[in-house]
């Protein structure tokens, strides 16, 4: 799973923040970003040069986006923004939901047919990609901004976390961050309140695990308070007093503004915020709910499947991988049942570490081996390097077994491999490899390093994270693990089973509970039926469905996809069919949207065949 982009992206999932009801009073002055749109539409208009009048117009928006979202900003290391917090006031997010239609205004200058052939397509990225944003404007998610998977809590420590380390002027700008961090937390619970009086809530239940998750950034000595510890990073070509004056603010800052505003939102939290919140746990049970759903699953997809199509979709995929993982346990020779065999890989001490360094460096270990194999199947390597790392305390009871944190060549960040070591008792080496291939290499690493380095490419391409092409990808490289070494043990291809089994389960829970009436309960039972994984990473899981609506289908309809492509090249192609090509084809043009990225192979395939005859 590809954490951070709860947090980093605003324009995909639960995070489409620009919406809220009614207009915009016409005396009052004009969003400062819409002045600046209209400007740029203006300032376009003339030119002839069709294919600069994109790039102007891309680089703007980008622009405009970062400023508006300087969270993000710091995620892919745009410069200047790492000293502030995004605006939630109210009016700012009530004017705001402009923006996208004044963008579609100004694309709207440029002519497609008057564009190189990169720059139709880029075209046709942005466009349905700002199409999306408006769409998303009458379903007000601005509401749900924490959650037991996110929230202001966790998201200031992974942006101190990940913000450039490099110069003076990085910590001045924490150091900002800390400062303005009250304004930040005033309105979050200004819109949390909104929420409450809307009714759009996360549930109860799932809120009741939050104010614990204060304990760790709640320190009594600001010293110990990770925060701090960010600070203390500080490279050593630094000056000794100018290292001592930054370390002496971040204590004062995290004592006087931060300790205060996060007891704030914790006391909101308990005192008003979690009595309040739905008891339902379908989206569906919201305003427009049953349309919510289906956007979302649109959204995440990036197709016009239904719900109704994915359950069944689901459905098929788990009897199809039943089969495999009954032919696996043949060959293991075990004598009992599916649920007996399930019990053994989950409670036998043969197959958990009972130290945390132990896991992780097993993580590390596995990694290493994948390595030196990837130039058989790739033919561009990623400059950026990528690490494994323990996840942090303060999200850890609440997350999935891993995460990954994609890096910044910008920043001067790697990309990390966050592996979860909270209750080493669920976390079973038998998972091991076909989870660090997802998450690290070919996996995410490999995928969105790359794009990131397609310098020819506008930077909305390059950091574009459409969950069925991210994840998909990501569940697709874990097939390639035979061809790289892994699985030969029947034990982790076993592993290797279940995690596709897991994929395929999600989406008929998912679709189950937010569409088709089902309780977490008859969610949970089919989930821990047909996978090997214990009660708690069980109702994690469920947990995290519930919390994401449709987040958690993108994987298997991504990977499906992929896989369909592949075979479909090797059938037309045959002895001509190299994966190393296929794969540089998929991946060189950045994340796209399903429907595109089928377009785009189509023509590719074409090609090839062409060549081929001739």
């Amino acid at each position: 799973m590809r954490s951070q982009y709860k947090l980093m992206s605003p324009f995909s999932g639960l995070l489409l923040s620009f919406a809220l009801s009614g207009t915009l009073n016409a005396k009052e002055a004009k969003y400062p970003a819409i002045a600046e749109c209209e400007a740029q539409i203006r300032k376009i208009e003339g030119q002839a040069d069709h294919n600069k009048k994109l790039n102007q117009s891309l680089e703007f928006i980008w622009a405009q986006w970062m400023k508006e979202y300087p969270e993000w900003a710091t995620y892919v290391g745009y410069p200047g923004q790492d000293g502030k917090w995004g605006d939630r006031s109210l009016a700012t997010i009530q004017k705001r939901k402009q923006l996208p239609s004044c963008h579609e205004k100004l694309l709207s200058k440029i002519n497609p047919k008057k564009l190189n052939e990169q720059n139709k397509l880029t075209l046709k990225l942005i466009t349905k990609k700002i199409k999306t944003q408006m769409e998303s404007t009458q379903f007000p998610s601005e509401y749900l901004i924490v959650d037991q998977l996110s929230g202001a809590h966790m998201d200031i420590v992974d942006l101190m976390m990940g913000a450039s380390k490099l110069t003076p002027k990085d910590y001045e700008d924490r150091l900002s961050r800390l400062d303005t961090f009250p304004t930040y937390i005033d309105q979050t619970i200004a819109l949390m309140e909104e929420g409450l009086k809307n009714k759009i809530t996360p549930v109860k239940f799932l809120m009741d695990s939050v104010p614990k998750q204060f304990d760790t950034v709640l320190t009594k000595d600001a010293k110990s308070n990770p925060l701090y510890k960010v600070f203390e990073d500080m490279p050593t070509t630094f000056d000794p007093e100018l290292k001592k004056s930054v370390l002496a603010r971040a204590e004062k800052l995290i004592t006087e503004k931060v300790t205060p505003s996060l007891t704030k939102l914790k006391t909101f939290i308990v005192d008003k915020y979690i009595p309040g919140c739905r008891t339902e746990i379908a989206v569906s049970t919201f305003p427009k709910g049953d349309q919510w759903y289906e956007f979302l699953v649109k959204d995440h997809t990036t197709t016009n499947l239904t719900a109704k199509q994915i359950h069944e979709l689901g459905l098929a995929e788990v009897a199809r991988i039943n089969k495999d993982m009954d032919g696996t346990r043949a060959k293991l020779k075990f004598k009992g049942t599916k649920a007996d065999f399930h019990k053994f890989i989950q409670t036998d001490s043969q197959f958990f570490f009972t130290n945390p360094k132990d896991l992780i460096s097993e993580y590390r270990n596995i990694a290493k081996q994948i390595d030196p194999e990837l130039p058989r199947f790739f033919s561009k390597m990623p400059e950026l390097p990528y690490g494994v790392r323990e996840m942090p305390a303060y999200k850890a009871a609440n997350s999935p077994t891993a995460y990954y944190y994609g890096g910044s060549i910008k920043s001067g960040r790697p990309g990390y491999f966050e592996a979860n070591t909270y209750n080493l008792k669920s976390r079973p080496k038998w998972e091991m490899e076909v989870l660090t291939v997802h998450e690290a290499v070919p996996g995410h690493h490999l995928q969105i390093s790359i794009a990131q380095e397609l310098g020819e490419l506008p930077e909305f391409r390059k950091n574009e994270g459409y969950t069925a092409f991210v994840e998909g990808w990501g569940l697709y490289s874990e097939s390639l693990g035979d061809e790289l070494g892994l699985y030969k043990d029947l034990y982790s291809k076993y592993g290797q089973h279940s995690y596709e089994m897991w994929r395929a389960v999600r989406l008929v829970v998912d679709t189950g509970m937010h569409s088709m009436g089902w309780t977490k309960q008859k969610a949970l039972d089919y989930f821990m039926e047909n996978i090997p994984k214990d009660r708690l990473q069980s109702e994690n899981e469920i947990d995290r469905y519930i919390t994401w609506p449709g987040q958690a289908l993108a994987y298997k309809i991504g990977e499906l996809k992929f896989k369909e492509m592949k075979k479909r090249a090797q059938d037309k192609l045959q002895a001509k069919f190299d994966v190393r090509e296929f794969h540089k084809e998929i991946l060189g043009k950045g994340a796209l949207p399903m429907d595109i990225l089928e377009e785009e192979f189509n023509n590719w395939l074409a090609k090839k065949q062409t060549t081929k005859l001739n």
